[in-house]
């Protein structure tokens, strides 16, 4: 029991680590801080620079990319608001660091003290290519807006966004696992439509960052319907020729999908609750269908005041924070019904 206690704290301080580095990276966002930084060094980056030769240089490299030449030239941008979004970029990143080596080192000691069963030891692994992938992908974002367009492609800020969610379920089950060894009876129709909400919610979460991408949340700032008192905004079919376009490309298109998903996944989540009053509950799984629709509701509030309000730093930010928790409470419940 010793052993496992140890691997059980190892894996959850990943999780908070996961849920820290995307707190950070909707600060990166909210900020526009994600250029700042215009190559990647596994090592030579794990410091900011330390002097002002250094701040300098990596000023002037900046002003050779997009972002400076074409937005921030007309700013008066100076080296002391580059050292702020600098901050936040080599910030996020220095978490990035720290995971890979909460990570690594005490799962070595463990590998070598034959600590981890080979259950759990083969999601470690997978664990750990997700870890990697996951810094390509962080990369791979910020490539794209190194190039041409100020600004990072809205798919790769997606991609990027909702791996790190996915990684952070993952690592909360594979805890779970852990935590619970327990077998028990399955109610297979809630566990059906618990594994359905998920999806949905994980939708939701992709277009989550196709809006963050995009700035969509800037414009239709009005609720419950969009601009101009219309539920389906005629502007929806002006800014895209087809209809996938426009539904995933086009800033009203993709606000329409995300602000009418939430409908979605607050309906889902009261059925699925509802539906559980049918069935005989551990405290665990009611516990955790509370929580689900407490925080859906949470949720759903901070996201109209969000758009509202037209996405102020700190109420973005909340708004990201409170998908976390709602995937935390959705990923435990989901275990609870399953195992």
């Amino acid at each position: 029991m010793k052993k496992d206690k140890s691997v059980i704290y190892w894996l959850l301080s990943g999780c908070v680590l996961v849920f820290l580095m995307v707190v950070v990276g909707g600060i990166t966002r909210l900020t526009n801080s994600g250029l700042s930084m215009t190559d990647w060094h596994l090592v030579t980056d794990t410091l900011p620079p330390l002097t002002d030769a250094k701040w300098n240089a990596a000023f002037e490299e900046y002003k050779k990319f997009p972002e400076y030449q074409k937005i921030n030239v007309h700013n008066d941008f100076q080296l002391t608001d580059y050292k702020f979004i600098y901050f936040w970029e080599w910030f996020h990143r220095f978490i990035g660091r720290i995971i890979g080596l909460v990570f690594v080192i005490p799962f070595v000691y463990f590998l070598i003290k034959k600590r981890i069963d080979k259950e759990t030891l083969k999601k470690c692994y997978i664990l750990l290519g997700m870890g990697a992938l996951q810094g390509f992908f962080g990369w791979f974002m910020v490539k794209s807006g190194l190039v041409d367009n100020p600004d990072v492609s809205h798919f790769r800020l997606a991609l990027h966004l909702t791996f790190a969610f996915i990684t952070f379920a993952y690592t909360l089950w594979v805890s779970l696992d852990l935590i619970y060894p327990e077998k028990k009876e399955v109610i297979v129709p809630l566990k059906k439509l618990a594994r359905i909400t998920f999806v949905f919610l994980l939708i939701q979460i992709i277009y989550g960052g196709f809006v963050a991408g995009l700035n969509a949340g800037l414009i239709h700032n009005h609720w419950p319907l969009m601009s101009d008192g219309q539920f389906f905004h005629d502007s929806i079919t002006l800014e895209k020729d087809s209809w996938i376009a426009r539904f995933t490309e086009g800033k009203s298109g993709v606000q329409f999908v995300h602000r009418t998903m939430a409908y979605v996944v607050v309906s889902l989540i009261l059925f699925l609750y509802f539906k559980s009053k049918k069935y005989p509950l551990s405290r665990q799984q009611q516990n955790g269908l509370n929580a689900l629709v407490f925080i859906v509701f949470l949720q759903f509030t901070l996201g109209v005041f969000t758009l509202l309000y037209s996405v102020p730093l700190w109420l973005g930010l909340i708004h990201q924070i409170t998908a976390f928790f709602l995937l935390t409470a959705m990923t435990y419940t989901l275990h609870r019904l399953s195992k």
